[in-house]
């Protein structure tokens, strides 16, 4: 298919390709709501399980099928992207609907709400249907992915609900368990900031030097074994629709009481793709667009139960481990932002017990001098619980280093404090040895390059 093309409610138009990316948009304003995209995967119009909805806290099918790619705020739109793979997609499954939900308000406040379906290989447009007519729905079925004669196809929908994300997913055999609203947990203490240490090269990479020991944190008694099974084999855990946004008002939370106990707790790390202009021609007197691309990289610094500390970053490829320590593993370093997953790092929490506390952080490497009006985001999925977001766009002072998040171990169980600290370094300081001395790790450090 050569043209895009805009389509009306219930028009529908052949997809030939192998890979597609969905994206869900809309216009950035003032007190509109949140737009979430999901995903689901349907056998004679309804799913199998829970395990067929993909959406922001459960962002991968099994199959590999569908993916949540998460979201891209730049400064006039927001997209929310699901990628689908349909040489992975089951052969039961005949039908992949695509729904948008609103957080904090209704579709009526939103406006410019799309969707449009690419071609993930080269970009193109395959096929773009704008929703024009929403008034009090908190839930849509913007369209659907489904299978004629072997080949896949994408029809515009665009039926809403007012039940919202709940009674949709529910609508197609979803059981959806939000549980009780509990008392946060306390903010931890700040640590103790020591001395700044003496300046030294800008862009460090940890020097593997021996931290002072400390005695290990105790582990917790464990609980007693659950009764026996009965004979019939339980019903999977309900999906939880919750989402934690981490302010100034509710600054921690537990990834217990959040059901993120165990498994991999996902860090994602985007940011805008922009172009700067570097001043005019002086001889054409019009702009000349210098291609500065933004580097920014997510990184934590960690100290394991017994004493151990260090860092987990792509500069000196310290990229870690996940399954021995520091059981923190950064996926790879995106240069650009230009990737759709943006960074990843991962937090291993089956060995939750041997880590006291990791403190996750953000630099920009190059491309900008403050964080102000990058629209960089960060979001913590765990593998089991709901997601926990934060944003960069607080920013007001030239900071170089943003300490995002602080994760203590408190008796067994992992609570994720916000920091939301802006950091400015002080000249030949190097960010690395900046969020050091304010969070009183006290390494040794070196310099290191990508």
């Amino acid at each position: 298919m050569g043209a895009s093309m805009t389509m009306q409610k219930g028009s529908n138009v052949a997809v030939p390709a192998g890979t597609v990316r969905v994206e869900l948009g809309r216009h950035a304003a003032a007190g509109a709501p949140d737009v979430d995209a999901s995903a689901l995967l349907l056998v004679a119009g309804k799913v199998r399980d829970d395990a067929d909805f993909v959406f922001y806290n459960q962002p991968a099918h099994a199959s590999g099928a569908v993916r949540h790619e998460g979201k891209r705020t730049a400064p006039d739109h927001v997209t929310d992207t699901l990628f689908v793979d349909f040489g992975k997609v089951e052969p039961a499954i005949d039908r992949i609907v695509v729904a948008a939900s609103a957080d904090g308000g209704t579709f009526g406040r939103v406006s410019g709400l799309y969707v449009r379906v690419t071609d993930a290989a080269s970009g193109a447009e395959l096929a773009r249907f704008d929703s024009t007519d929403a008034t009090i729905e908190t839930a849509f079925i913007l369209g659907e992915l489904y299978l004629r004669q072997g080949a896949w196809k994408f029809r515009a929908v665009g039926q809403g609900y007012s039940t919202g994300l709940e009674g949709l997913a529910t609508d197609f055999g979803i059981s959806v368990d939000e549980p009780q609203q509990t008392p946060q947990a306390p903010a931890a203490p700040a640590p103790p900031s020591p001395p700044r240490p003496a300046a030294v090269a800008p862009a460090p990479a940890l020097a593997p030097a021996p931290a002072p020991a400390s005695a290990p944190v105790t582990a917790p008694v464990p609980p007693p074994p659950p009764p026996a099974a009965p004979v019939a084999p339980p019903a999977a855990t309900p999906v939880r629709l919750t989402k934690i946004t981490l302010t100034k008002g509710t600054p921690a939370v537990s990834l217990a009481k959040q059901g993120g106990t165990s498994g991999a707790l996902r860090v994602n790390l985007n940011w805008e793709v922009r172009k700067q202009f570097k001043g005019w021609g002086a001889k054409l007197g019009r702009a000349v667009a210098m291609h500065a691309d933004l580097d920014l990289d997510l990184c934590a610094l960690y100290e394991l139960a017994d004493g151990r500390k260090g860092v987990v970053q792509s500069l000196g490829n310290a990229f870690g481990s996940l399954n021995r320590p520091p059981y923190i593993h950064l996926d790879g370093d995106d240069r650009t932002g230009a990737l759709s997953s943006g960074e990843n790092m991962t937090i291993n929490l089956d060995h939750k017990d041997l880590l006291r506390r990791v403190l996750i952080f953000v630099t920009i490497y190059e491309g900008a001098r403050s964080f102000a009006d990058l629209h960089a985001t960060v979001t913590l999925q765990p593998q089991h619980g709901a997601a926990i977001d934060f944003s960069l766009d607080e920013c007001t002072v030239p900071s170089t280093v943003c300490a995002l998040a602080l994760i203590t171990n408190n008796g067994g169980d992992l609570t994720v404090q916000r920091e939301a600290r802006y950091l400015v370094p002080d000249r030949g300081v190097s960010p690395q040895r900046t969020i050091d001395a304010a969070y009183g790790w006290g390494m040794n450090w070196t310099p290191g390059r990508k």
